[in-house]
């Protein structure tokens, strides 16, 4: 089994088959194509989303649903063909994909979640691209309040 020397949770063991792959990179990484997701009981329900190639490298992120329930998902057709999902339907999240929102933290502000630009995962596949939602309202900013980050029944 691989293991792989993270800056914040150590060393950790993973079987090959539940790497994520980014066939194109996420923007501003597009290097950076291979990652795991590491949920843990005590974090729920965040996500964290390491890179395999850069340590330092963890994004952290929540289930959309958790945020908005009623959120609507609309991927390109080329995000459909990199997913290698039928081009000829939207996915249904929770069978086909799941989508995170990418967290932003700061000092000096509360939390918010990246709803414009969800990381959209084949599960399946296990393959993944973040899909900017051109024309939608939602915001790269979307304020989490503390109910979106209580962990949710399963």
């Amino acid at each position: 089994m691989p293991e792989f020397q993270t800056r914040y949770f150590g060393e950790i063991a993973y079987l090959p088959e539940s790497v994520i792959e980014y066939p194109v990179g996420l923007p501003g990484f597009e290097n950076e194509r291979r990652f795991l997701l590491i949920e843990q009981e005590l974090n729920k329900p965040l996500v964290f989303l390491q890179s395999l190639s850069r340590p330092e490298l963890c994004f952290i992120t929540v289930p959309v649903q958790g945020i908005l329930p009623d959120y609507e998902l609309t991927l390109t057709a080329e995000e459909l063909h990199t997913l290698e999902l039928a081009e000829d339907r939207q996915p249904v999240v929770g069978e086909d994909v799941i989508h995170l929102a990418i967290v932003s933290l700061a000092e000096d502000r509360p939390a918010t979640a990246n709803l414009l630009a969800p990381i959209v995962i084949n599960w399946r596949k296990r393959l993944a691209v973040q899909s900017v939602q051109a024309d939608s309202s939602y915001s790269h900013q979307h304020p989490l309040l503390a109910r979106d980050l209580e962990p949710q029944c399963s």
